[in-house]
């Protein structure tokens, strides 16, 4: 124990596996605990975005499920380009925030990625004026943890622990593709921050009326 709640394991095995198949034989997908259910056989290909290249996370950056090979082919026909980071997600993101006072509460760290090629991709949509938008907080937080003085993202590769929340001022996007997040979240404060509290809470109360899906395998939004 580290005295934060933190476990260290040391493991040992005596096979002639790395450990990396090791865990492909004997784990499972690690499915958010809200789901209240062991995870399937399809959840190994259900819990992953179709763009997904690196190993390393704990949790699928859920704004990206809902983009499909099919959508991101429409999506480029329309002239729309795609840039990718990695952020190598932790098991704080599914820990609830329960302090008054947001400046206590600590984020894990998490590794993060932003090659060169993403940072001048977005950086020219920036100065030509055009859309810029973040798919998920997962990227959201990327972007906004390696910014230069004139609000351009800079390339990055290193670890963040960046907790956004009302008031902010965000510096890359100006739109965003998001899941419905649960209660108490550090997802749902930075899009609170991101699309203004009232305006997001109302659409909260649509989401629930029309008995959209929330977590993991849920809805999502737009926010202009």
């Amino acid at each position: 124990g580290d005295g934060g709640g933190h476990q260290i394991v040391e493991f040992v095995w005596d096979a002639p596996l790395a450990f990396g198949q090791l865990l492909e034989e004997l784990g499972r997908i690690p499915i958010p605990p809200y789901l209240c259910r062991e995870s399937e056989e399809l959840d190994n290909s259900r819990y992953q975005t179709v763009y997904s290249r690196f190993e390393g996370s704990v949790a699928a950056p859920t704004a990206g499920l809902h983009f499909s090979k099919h959508l991101m082919k429409r999506l480029e026909i329309k002239g729309v380009d795609m840039a990718f980071l990695t952020l190598h997600v932790g098991l704080g993101n599914f820990r609830t925030v329960d302090v008054e006072d947001l400046t206590k509460h600590k984020m894990d760290s998490e590794q993060v990625v932003i090659p060169e090629r993403t940072a001048e991709a977005v950086n020219r949509v920036k100065r030509a004026g055009g859309k810029v938008c973040a798919v998920g907080t997962t990227v959201m937080r990327s972007v906004e943890s390696s910014v230069s003085t004139e609000g351009l993202l800079k390339p990055f590769d290193g670890w963040t622990n960046k907790f956004i929340f009302s008031p902010y001022e965000f510096s890359v996007a100006n739109c965003m593709i998001t899941n419905f997040h649960l209660p108490y979240s550090t997802q749902l404060m930075m899009v609170a921050a991101f699309a203004g509290y009232d305006a997001l809470m109302s659409a909260y109360d649509v989401a629930k009326k029309e008995k959209y899906r929330f977590g993991t395998y849920g809805d999502a939004m737009l926010i202009l």
